[in-house]
């Protein structure tokens, strides 16, 4: 085999790894922002504070012990606790791959019984880093 051919071939091997770890990133972010859902669905708070970066901050300077008491109330307030994300999308920003986001319109709700006794409507925008090969919520803002 020439050495045209051989450079050839692992450059393509190259780019397909390049992708593969790409997909895996994205599939592993994709992971975290469901895994997000479902503590907050499965009322899980130590699940919860597994995956918010401890330089979390959002609205209005708000941080991560926020999280753990809004959290705690909302779980003690309401039996069951919902989260609907409508039109949801993930992405790993092209210059700083340990950096993703998520953008969803979420619907969040909590009940006693089967009928939701409170219910918010929230466009989220989420900012993840990779830490230590796991992504973990550093930011987040919402209107």
């Amino acid at each position: 085999m020439s050495v045209w051919k051989l450079a050839a071939a692992a450059a393509a091997l190259s780019l397909l790894l390049v992708g593969c770890g790409r997909e895996d990133s994205q599939a592993a972010l994709d992971a975290a922002a469901k895994s997000l859902q479902e503590s907050i669905e499965d009322k899980d708070n130590r699940a919860l504070m597994a995956l918010i970066h401890p330089e979390f901050s959002a609205n209005e300077g708000l941080d991560k012990d926020w999280v753990k008491r809004t959290a705690t109330l909302m779980f003690l307030r309401h039996r069951n606790v919902r989260v609907v994300a409508l039109n949801n999308r993930s992405w790993i920003d092209p210059t700083y791959p340990d950096k993703g986001y998520s953008e969803a319109q979420v619907a969040l709700t909590g009940a006693e019984g089967l009928l939701p006794q409170r219910v918010g409507h929230y466009n989220v925008k989420l900012e993840w880093w990779r830490t230590e090969g796991d992504w973990q919520l550093a930011r987040m803002n919402w209107d």
